[in-house]
């Protein structure tokens, strides 16, 4: 495989820019929609019109109506802010480190789409359940950026029984939140990374 050359490289960057900005769109608008008609009542079609974009390009980007609900727009930056922490940090360390700096950044507005987003997940069984593939999803790329980090590679048992524990952590505390704000998620899943490196104490 060829390497990208300098060039190429913040072209690159642009494009998947600007699809996470389009994606991000797509979102709120459908979003909006959910909240005023209701989930099940609101159709791709609707939500393409609402956007400005055609179905086809919609489904580009989302394969599902469900997939639309369930993008997170914080993966990134949180990735992001996970390889950015110093060196010297753990990985549970790190990801405590990431989190709290990735909603202190967030504006008001993107926390409030989070708040929407969470609150229709709880609400739609379909969703509920494909939430747990999310999770599930999430522990290889955990697993993959911890590797990274520490020098492992990303398949090694070690490494995943880590990342595995980090995504029981996020399961415990989502399903113990409840109908609360964003930020008392990230409490509790704070407590929770630090009850998990303290070594799980009762």
């Amino acid at each position: 495989m060829t390497s990208l050359s300098g060039d190429d490289r913040p072209t690159a960057g642009l494009r998947e820019r600007k699809k996470a900005r389009t994606k991000a769109a797509i979102q709120q608008h459908a979003l909006r929609l959910f909240r005023q008609r209701g989930y099940d009542a609101t159709t791709v079609e609707q939500i393409a019109e609402a956007a400005e974009v055609s179905p086809s390009t919609f489904f580009r980007y989302f394969p599902t109506k469900e997939d639309v609900v369930l993008y997170d727009v914080l993966d990134p930056p949180a990735v992001a802010a996970f390889r950015a922490q110093p060196a010297e940090l753990s990985p549970i360390q790190a990801l405590r480190g990431a989190m709290r700096q990735v909603f202190a950044e967030l504006p008001a507005e993107e926390l409030e789409v989070q708040q929407q987003r969470d609150r229709l997940i709880r609400s739609v069984p379909e969703l509920r359940a494909r939430m747990l593939d999310e999770f599930a999803r999430s522990l290889d790329l955990f697993a993959e950026i911890v590797a990274e980090r520490v020098g492992r590679r990303a398949d090694e048992l070690a490494v995943r029984t880590l990342a595995g524990a980090v995504i029981g952590v996020g399961i415990a505390a989502w399903s113990t939140g409840g109908d609360q704000p964003v930020t008392d998620y990230l409490a509790l899943m704070d407590a929770s990374l630090a009850q998990l490196e303290a070594g799980l104490p009762l």
